[in-house]
């Protein structure tokens, strides 16, 4: 019986594979959530109902969860082994004009705005001009933060839960805090990165 089980695994597996080839670009279906782990596998045969068949997300080349809202697809750089910042809930890459850079390793609570553009506080109607995010290798923006344009957070920064990020901190190694957020404690570097 578990024969024909791991059997069943194996080819749904595979069938999953095919499909997804056909609808992601394989560059994103590399990183380690699809060679070390299968749940890789699992977000993309999700995120083709809700992507290629329902039409959510349509026009982002890998798979994304329905609950993520992304302006522009080709205006964020990521590593493909970071996938999973595309599967928190909630979370609302707007960058419809500017950039967002995020480094790897990093990790993206739910319901985290990333914005490159605000609203002209003189007439909403427009935009003042996009302004590219950078968020450094390592870091963790806690559920509910913001990070506004123009910011630049350094390696191993820390954002905590409901923050508003409305400067940059390039240093990194750092944990933010509050609204506005400040830096409320300095981190040490890893153990191996100490002289």
């Amino acid at each position: 019986m578990s024969a024909a089980k791991n059997f069943l695994r194996g080819s749904s597996l595979a069938i999953t594979k095919v499909l997804c080839r056909l609808c992601y670009d394989e560059k994103y279906l590399r990183g380690r959530f699809f060679t070390e782990q299968t749940v890789g596998w699992k977000w993309a045969l999700r995120s083709i109902l809700f992507q290629k068949i329902i039409g959510y997300n349509r026009h982002i080349p890998w798979p994304v969860s329905p609950f993520v809202d992304i302006n522009s697809p080709h205006n964020i750089e990521f590593d493909p082994d970071d996938l999973n910042i595309f599967h928190a809930n909630g979370v609302h890459f707007q960058n419809f004009s500017g950039r967002i850079v995020i480094g790897k390793g990093t990790y993206i609570g739910h319901n985290v705005g990333i914005i490159t553009a605000n609203h002209d506080p003189y007439n909403l109607q427009r935009h003042s001009p996009a302004q590219d995010v950078v968020i450094g290798k390592g870091c963790w923006l806690g559920m509910n933060s913001v990070v506004l344009p123009g910011v630049h957070l350094g390696d191993g920064t820390i954002v905590g839960a409901n923050a508003v990020v409305t400067k940059s901190f390039p240093e990194g190694r750092c944990v933010l805090a509050g609204v506005p957020a400040r830096c409320i404690k300095t981190l040490q570097p890893p153990a191996e990165d100490r002289p």
